[in-house]
């Protein structure tokens, strides 16, 4: 919910926009895909999910670099979030490898 929270602070421009699906999609899909590998048919579908929503994770910290490169929010504001996609990157990726 945060990072949806965050993507109404960027800017009103068509680049903004296009910033602001692209975090937006990636940092709900985090949640989603975690969803459906609990609902998993197989060991196989599981880790299939899991693998998701550790690309989804790495994929809205680069967002998050983006919108702070482009200075549309600094660093203060992005990093709880920026934190909280590497604690999940770490929980899957040790989930992963299981």
């Amino acid at each position: 919910m945060q990072i949806i929270r965050l993507s109404t602070a960027l800017p009103n421009t068509p680049e903004g926009k296009v910033i602001r699906n692209q975090i937006t999609k990636s940092g709900t899909s985090i949640g989603a895909n975690y969803r459906e590998a609990n609902r998993a048919r197989s060991k196989a579908d599981f880790k299939n999910k899991i693998a998701i929503c550790e690309s989804e994770a790495s994929e809205t910290q680069y967002w998050l670099e983006v919108i702070v490169d482009t200075d549309w929010l600094s660093w203060d504001e992005v990093k709880p979030e920026y934190e909280e996609c590497s604690e999940l990157l770490a929980i899957f990726t040790s989930i992963g490898n299981r």
